[in-house]
């Protein structure tokens, strides 16, 4: 009985996977010194990291440049053969140009190496041959090399358009390293993604100053109604002179002492507060702001810094507004 043609197209999406997956992890034994001096370089580019590709590793190469750029380094990609016909204005001498040719032996690439030079422009090549005209031209090789292609004609650019996106990762995650980035960065990057959205920080969505309501202790019971009507949170803070946050009156502590009998009209602040109130931290994510008001089903949290100095306030509705949940 012979195999279903679903079971051979799957046996082929098999090899070609477990092709691909060998490629990439045969880049690890081919790391050695070189690919350190490439991360040093790239981190001392005073201008862009200029990517440059022909064909399918052009379309690697347009990719990695994106991920440059979403990491911290900027970034931009040059098309080889337009480079040729003006494009070249683009380069400047604090660039450092990152190339990416299998063969090593693109004539369009190959074309760039004088003019490269000539600026006294850095060059990083990403190819499978060493012994190849871009890979003897330039400031350093980074071995791509793969046993062969995923293709099963082993003529298609697979195995080793992978292995390239592989190292040009590995560059990209080396630098992010070596240049501190963090996650408060990669959020200042990406103000409109879903990803930068749960990145958020507190101190980026809290009211502060005249939005956030505030009485003092001593102040009389009518001072906090009037202020929890103009704020509108339906809470104030309960604060000493120094600013530091002992409590807080919300509307459901004034239905409570209602219903219990008490009298408020010449009633403190202080008297009938709630003492420590749910606070969390400016730098905190937006994230860990809204399980806390959930657990505790409330509304509002105030946020403290230096342990209880009162700074602003987040609501609910703060959080929803972002549509990061």
């Amino acid at each position: 009985m012979t195999d279903s043609p679903g079971r051979a197209k799957r046996d082929v999406a098999r090899q070609v996977l477990e092709t691909e997956a060998r490629a990439v992890e045969g880049l690890i034994e081919q790391l050695d010194e070189t690919f350190d001096r490439a991360v040093e370089i790239l981190a001392a580019c005073r201008g862009r990291v200029v990517c440059s590709g022909m064909g399918k590793s052009g379309l690697v190469m347009k990719k990695v440049a994106a991920t440059f750029s979403s990491t911290g380094t900027p970034a931009l990609f040059l098309h080889p053969a337009e480079a040729v016909h003006g494009d070249l204005g683009m380069l400047t001498e604090d660039d450092v140009v990152l190339a990416a040719s299998y063969s090593g032996a693109t004539s369009e690439l190959v074309r760039l190496v004088d003019t490269v030079r000539r600026l006294g422009v850095r060059l990083i090549v990403m190819t499978g041959k060493a012994d190849s005209p871009l890979a003897r031209h330039a400031d350093l090789h980074l071995p791509v090399a793969i046993d062969k292609e995923a293709c099963p004609l082993n003529l298609a650019p697979t195995a080793s358009t992978t292995a390239t996106l592989a190292m040009g990762d590995a560059l990209a995650m080396a630098l992010l390293e070596s240049k501190g980035f963090t996650d408060e960065d990669f959020a200042r990057l990406h103000p409109g993604g879903e990803l930068g959205k749960k990145l958020l920080k507190v101190g980026q969505l809290m009211h502060v100053d005249d939005g956030l309501p505030s009485v003092g202790v001593d102040d009389a019971m009518q001072t906090a109604f009037h202020e929890m009507s103009e704020k509108g949170f339906g809470i104030t803070a309960v604060v000493e002179s120094d600013g530091a946050l002992v409590g807080c009156i919300s509307d459901g502590d004034i239905r409570r002492l209602l219903a219990a009998g008490r009298d408020l009209r010449d009633a403190r602040v202080g008297e009938s507060m709630t003492e420590g109130p749910q606070t969390i931290g400016a730098d905190e994510l937006a994230s860990a702001a809204l399980n806390r008001l959930e657990s505790h089903r409330i509304t509002s949290l105030f946020v403290c810094e230096e342990g209880d100095r009162l700074i602003g306030i987040v609501h609910l509705h703060d959080l929803w507004r972002t549509e990061m949940f």
